[in-house]
This record gives C-alpha cells, structure tokens and sequence, in this order.
C-alpha cells in the first residue's frame, strides 16, 4: 500500500509541476488589432454599413446570438486566447458589456473593413488603424488605474499582440477605388503598406509591447467573391490576387527579420495564413470541407453584410461543411484550423 501511495504522490507532483511550468509560460493576455478577419463587435458602436449584428451571422455562437463577429461562430484570435488558456472569447473594446477587469486578459481594437491605409477605413467609414491604437493607449491608462502600474506593466510586456490587416488594403481600396492605383503600381503599394506596419510595430514596441505577430494574407483570389467576378476563367481563383498576397506576405516576413533585428528584447513572428487556407481551398476533404468556392449565407457568391439575410432560402444548414461563411469571410471551423495552424507554427513560442 505504501508503495502505491508514493507512486501516486510522484505522478500528482509530476502534474503539479507540469501545470506550474504551463502556467508560468503562458501570456496574461491577448490584445488585438485589425479588421474583420479579427473584429468581435466594435463596428456594432460605429456609424457604417460594414456591421454583423444580426442573424444569421453568429448562429452557431454560444446561445446563438449575432456579436458582430463576421462569422458563424467564433474568430481566430478568439481560438488562440482559449489556446493560450485564457477566456474562450475576446471582447471588443467598444462593448459596454465588458469593463476593464475583461480586458485585463484579452481585448479586441480591431475595426471590420479598416486596414493598414488610412484610406482603406475611409471607404466604408471605419476605425482607422492610427485610431485603433489611440484606444490602445486609453487602454493601458485603465489598466494601470485596475492593476497598479507594476502589475499593468508586466501584462502590457508579456501579452501577445495579434494583428490581422492587409485584405482590405487591396480588395476594398487598391483595386476598388483609383486614387492608390493613379499613385502606386501594385508593388509599390505593397512597399508603402509595409512601411505603415513597420511604424505600427514600432509604435506599439514603445508603448511596451514585445511579443507580437503579424497577421499574413489569406489567397485572397479564392474568396467567393473574387471567383464570382471570374466568370472568364470559370470562377476559379483570381490567381493575379493570390499573387500579390503571396508577395505581400514574403515582404511582411523579411519586415519581422528587419524589426527583430532593430528592436532590442522584441520577438516579432508572421503567423501566415496562406498555405493553410489554400490546401483546405484545394482538397477540402482533407478536412471534412464538402464546398469551397461558394459561401454558406444566402446565394455563397457575393453576400456579406447586410446582403447575408437571416431569411434568405438558400443559406446552408450546415455551416460545417463550408470553407467561408459569406463571400469574404471563412466559417467558425475554418477559422479555428487556421488558428490551430499558426499556434503550432508561429505562437508556440509564446504560449507553451
């Protein structure tokens, strides 16, 4: 018997330990910016068509309730922040349901359809990215106001700063609306982009920030929309547009060498979406996906918004089976393959 109770005291000390260890490593918080690809619900408490809170975006969200998550269900971040054992969701900074003491452990600035141009969040009158961080900024005064500054400075230090921009930039703005294109060749906009997320880094490193991630492009050619528009070459993807996200994001990875390299004690990484996406897209019974060039709301070929009704008769009753949700925007599941795909391959550095 007394063999058997120290066999049992060494396994339950091995686990105390290892659960210590887990818990030391592990981010005190998850703050985001971005755009809809990371939004929870800030554009709610904004004046702009570019809105989610209603059915039936969010109907396979707990209680089956619209946040304005352009989605299903949850987002990326929210997956990451359950991955890095913190809360299953993250709060949109904007939301009067959620006080300081919810933000102490994760919090969303990000603005569906804003971008890293300031022009981008002008097209659709969203929060631009500048603003984003001003919150930001509003942000860290509470916090220190909740947790003493010693207790703030020490969350501010060691949380993980997720970014998701960039589509928006291209889809909604370069190649939408002709002042960026009379002024840049699409290169050339690339490079300008990169400029404004390398002063962004930047400027969250001197508020204190030091773990962060950049968020990639997804094959933005194979969004339902873009194939819709593609009517030449038989809806299949915009191979032009895959392209150019291919590109933006190798100039994105040579910028967190660059910023890791200038940046004393930062850890910069690039938590790239692309290859992921494109082989769900590709084979998606790989992943139990039945269909990947339509969406699931209303016809799959170029609703979101207000254009994905609740009453619309051909929206699918299995979310599940879809790689998008709407024409812009990827299912609950999708998202959390994703999410699933960038901690093992980016964040776990961070939160293991």
């Amino acid at each position: 018997m007394a063999h058997i109770r120290i066999s049992w005291l060494l396994i339950i000390t091995q686990i105390f330990l290892l659960l210590l260890a887990k818990t030391n490593a592990k981010i005190p918080a998850i703050i985001v910016f971005g755009d809809s690809s990371v939004d929870s619900g800030n554009n709610n408490y904004i004046q702009t068509i570019a809105k989610s809170d209603f059915m039936p975006y969010g109907r396979d969200f707990a209680g089956g309730r619209p946040t304005g998550r352009f989605s299903n269900g949850r987002i990326t971040t929210d997956f990451i922040s359950e991955a890095a054992g913190l809360k299953p969701t993250v709060p949109a900074y904007l939301d009067p349901a959620y006080n300081i003491s919810d933000f102490a452990v994760g919090v969303s600035f990000a603005s569906a359809g804003t971008g890293y141009d300031n022009a981008t969040a002008d097209v659709l009158g969203v929060i631009p990215l500048w603003k984003e961080l001003e919150y930001y900024k509003e942000y860290q005064k509470k916090l220190r106001t909740y947790l003493g500054d010693a207790k703030a400075n020490e969350v501010i230090s060691e949380a993980l700063y997720a970014s998701s921009l960039g589509t928006n930039d291209f889809l909604e703005n370069y190649y939408t609306m002709p002042q960026r294109r009379s002024q840049y060749t699409v290169d050339q906009y690339q490079s300008f982009l990169i400029g404004i997320a390398k002063n962004f880094v930047t400027n969250l490193y001197n508020l204190g920030a030091r773990k962060i991630s950049l968020g990639g492009l997804p094959p933005m050619g194979c969004m339902p929309l873009e194939r819709t528009s593609n009517m030449a070459n038989g809806n299949e993807c915009l191979e032009s547009y895959n392209v150019v996200s291919m590109n933006f994001n190798d100039k994105l990875s040579d910028l967190v060498i660059e910023l890791n390299k200038e940046l004393s004690g930062i850890q910069v990484v690039l938590s790239n979406p692309y290859n992921i996406m494109l082989q769900m897209i590709k084979k998606p019974s790989l992943y139990g996906f039945e269909v990947a060039s339509l969406a699931c709301c209303a016809t799959g070929l170029f609703e979101m918004g207000y254009a994905c009704d609740r009453y619309n008769l051909f929206t699918c009753k299995d979310a599940n089976k879809y790689i998008f949700w709407d024409a812009f925007h990827p299912t609950e599941k999708t998202d959390r393959i994703i999410a699933d795909h960038v901690v093992k391959t980016a964040l776990s550095k961070f939160l293991e």
